[in-house]
């Protein structure tokens, strides 16, 4: 890791921090000024050129990300983007983390460290992009000072600097510490995306080397001299306390060192190794106070945001002409309700995290989707101010959003090494641990209702939203009027980010708020998910009623909605919808926008007559404005319908007494080998805005399947997991 700076003059509160940093990794962003110069942050003999820049004498470059890898490819995007304004070397680039800590010291030089919302390039490709030209510009004038000519007369091309006029050559390497002394360039031009050489190619990841030869360290991974490990369980039941338990049970099992309460509600063990501590901890007598959330259940639950739906109290999200009306005076009116269940993150990686603490100074190693939270985190448990702590960055074994918005398990392993002060202490929570307590996706039902005239034109659609607010549960602060804005994902009026691709006359969206009592959290996708399977597989059903084909009933619905119909458009296209499928075949086609970007996808499949179903392949279209790494784009998008599709056949959580039933995944399945279908991607990206891959293409794997299965059997998929439905012939 880089060391520290010297300068910690930067005042920023863990609370400003924890609102601030948290709720970029969730669903806001925050605005503030990234300078590309600073104090030169310490590396021996080698100074940066400036915070985003390390040249050796070598010509290896060091590019810093700021933001978390987890899979999905960002750490080599910004890298690219980086690289690209610099000129350098790409064979010679290699990266590394700034820590959060350093950040606050520099004034956070590095901006935002979340890895959310599908924004680790599109909310920062500017300013790092600047940060590579900058860098660039000082090291062009270090060498025209060396040969006493104009910057304007010298060029740069993979690393060497040229002076056409009189044929002589630097390297950057050469010129690299000359360049760290000089003042930094106010004027910082970007190059035309068309001209991009490095950025914009489907190169190789950087990490994907050390993955496979085993060399790659996960937090899993870690280990330091004199590290003990912990493992933990918390109350079963949300919002339930311990009300005690027997150490003298298990301290004299097999290198059992200690075992302490974990605030009000959890219990660790800590042995020399983890499976001693988990031994031990399963072998602990525990009694639960679970309070009244123990008389809840799935059922429970499902009856109180049925209600909701016809309740007279909801917040509007998006309203256009009078729905209500329109509907009453409809020639056809075509109504449906679908419903959306809990569903865990189910990261491979479970939770974990090494804390070393003692009264002056508290260090966490942990992966996170943002340092700063973690960092908010540590400092919050310890009682330390930010400026005493320091939280290093580990590469993920998976994040989806538990990794970001709340990081419970930093607090924990915190507040254990508190009461063993000096000795790095290492917590990972078991399976069972991460799948009784995450932080899940929201559960929702939804009432949709349609009016048609006597030709099938869609006059009139109401779409009452009943369910849990994720930012209620994370960021109540934000929640303003009874309105939480992400609940609307996909469906927002005409604009830069989920906006609906529709063109309905009257239109009334709105949202009855009912929060149970388990944890919500952003999980991948976010509400574009269950939106996305409400509003695309009514559409279906509307366009059944109205008697016309899918694609075209969409299509006159779109006209003023160009970018997602142009998507529609290839993928159907590419999909060749209209063509003969083989015998037994179908075709189901659905589009969206969220996290700036616009996707389609056409799903095609069969299902057998004793309801076996089988997804053969999917298309999918997206237009994210900008394709840094085209490669990189196509794996996400499988990546995506690997997490959607799991979701839409088998996600489900369920509740109990108070408590999650699903503990592993023997009971939360995820997609096979053999059920993943070809997947074919088209990438359509018209310039102009930046928008996110990781997570809009989720949202299409669900109701492409779903309408082609309705095309297959005549039975419409109402609610999720697929699991729960018969799928034999109507």
């Amino acid at each position: 890791m880089i060391s520290a700076s010297a300068d910690t003059s930067a005042t920023l509160s863990r609370r400003t921090m924890l609102a601030g940093s948290a709720a970029a990794a969730g669903a806001f962003t925050f605005g503030f000024a990234i300078p590309f110069a600073g104090e030169a942050m310490a590396q021996g003999a080698v100074k940066e050129i400036n915070a985003w820049v390390v040249v050796h004498p070598d010509d290896k470059v060091v590019i810093r990300i700021a933001r978390s890898e987890m899979g999905q490819g960002t750490l080599t995007g910004l890298a690219q983007l980086v690289a690209e304004e610099l000129n350098c070397d790409w064979a010679r680039v290699t990266t590394e983390y700034p820590t959060p800590g350093q950040n606050v010291a520099r004034n956070r030089v590095w901006g935002n460290f979340s890895t959310g919302g599908s924004r680790g390039i599109r909310e920062s490709h500017e300013y790092v992009r600047k940060g590579g030209a900058a860098a660039r510009m000082m090291l062009i004038r270090a060498a025209a000072n060396q040969w006493s000519v104009p910057a304007a007369e010298c060029s740069a091309e993979k690393s060497i600097i040229t002076h056409k006029a009189s044929g002589r050559s630097l390297r950057y390497g050469q010129v690299a510490e000359a360049a760290s002394k000089l003042e930094a360039p106010k004027d910082v031009p970007l190059k035309d995306p068309k001209d991009w050489t490095i950025a914009g190619k489907p190169l190789k990841r950087l990490d994907t080397v050390d993955k496979t030869n085993g060399a790659k360290i996960y937090g899993i991974d870690l280990k330091m001299p004199g590290m003990l490990n912990a493992a933990i369980k918390d109350c079963p039941v949300f919002g339930g306390k311990v009300k005690s338990f027997d150490a003298a049970k298990v301290k004299a099992m097999p290198g059992v060192t200690h075992v302490v309460p974990v605030g009000e509600t959890a219990v660790a063990v800590v042995a020399e190794t983890w499976w001693q501590a988990k031994t031990a901890l399963d072998a602990l007598p525990i009694e639960w106070d679970n309070g009244e959330n123990a008389k809840v259940s799935s059922e429970s639950i499902a009856a109180w945001l049925k209600e909701g739906l016809d309740a007279p109290e909801a917040v509007i999200g998006n309203q256009v002409g009078d729905a209500k009306a329109a509907i009453a005076k409809a020639a056809r009116v075509v109504e449906s309700v679908y419903s959306y269940p809990f569903q865990n993150h189910a990261t491979m990686e479970p939770m974990n995290a090494t804390a070393r603490y003692t009264p002056e100074r508290c260090e966490v190693w942990t992966p996170t989707q943002n340092g700063e939270a973690a960092l908010a985190a540590a400092s919050e448990a310890s009682g330390l101010p930010i400026a005493k702590c320091e939280a290093y960055k580990i590469d993920l074994g998976g994040g989806f959003g538990r990794r970001g918005a709340v990081h419970d398990w930093v607090r924990q392993v915190v507040a254990i090494a508190k009461q063993i002060p000096g000795t790095p202490i290492k917590l990972v929570w078991s399976r069972e641990e991460d799948m009784l307590h995450g932080r899940y996706h929201p559960v929702t039902q939804c009432k949709l209702t349609g009016g048609l005239d006597k030709d099938g034109n869609l006059t009139g659609l109401h779409m009452r939203i009943s369910g849990q607010s994720i930012v209620a549960g994370i960021f109540p602060q934000n929640i303003q009027n009874g309105r939480d804005p992400a609940v609307f994902q996909g469906l927002n009026p005409p604009g830069p980010e989920a906006s609906i691709g529709y063109g309905i006359p009257n239109l009334l969206i709105d949202h009855a708020m009912r929060n149970p009592h388990v944890p919500p959290g952003f999980w991948r996708g976010v509400n574009l998910n269950q939106n996305t399977i409400y509003l695309e597989c009514f559409m279906d059903e509307l366009a059944h009623a109205a008697g016309k084909d899918p694609l075209e009933f969409r299509r006159a619905l779109m006209k003023n909605h160009p970018k997602h119909l142009a998507v529609l458009n290839a993928v159907a296209e590419k999909a060749e919808w209209g063509k003969t499928l083989p015998a037994g075949v179908y075709r189901g086609i659905c589009q969206t926008m969220g996290f700036g970007s616009y996707v389609a996808a056409v799903a095609e499949v069969s299902v057998s007559a004793e309801g076996k179903l089988k997804i053969h392949r999917i298309v999918a279209a997206t237009d994210p404005g900008h394709a840094v790494n085209p490669a990189q784009i196509e794996r996400q998008v499988e990546g995506s319908f690997v997490y959607g599709l799991s979701a839409a056949l088998y996600g489900e959580c369920t509740v109990k007494d108070g408590r999650m039933v699903e503990e592993n995944f023997d009971t939360y399945t995820v997609l096979r080998l053999d059920e993943m279908p070809v997947v074919e991607t088209v990438i359509v990206p018209s310039g102009g805005f930046w928008g996110g891959v990781g997570e809009p293409t989720i949202a299409v794997a669900a109701p492409a399947v779903f309408n082609a299965i309705f095309a297959a059997i005549g039975k419409r998929v109402r609610s999720v997991p697929l699991k729960n439905m018969d799928l034999r012939k109507a």
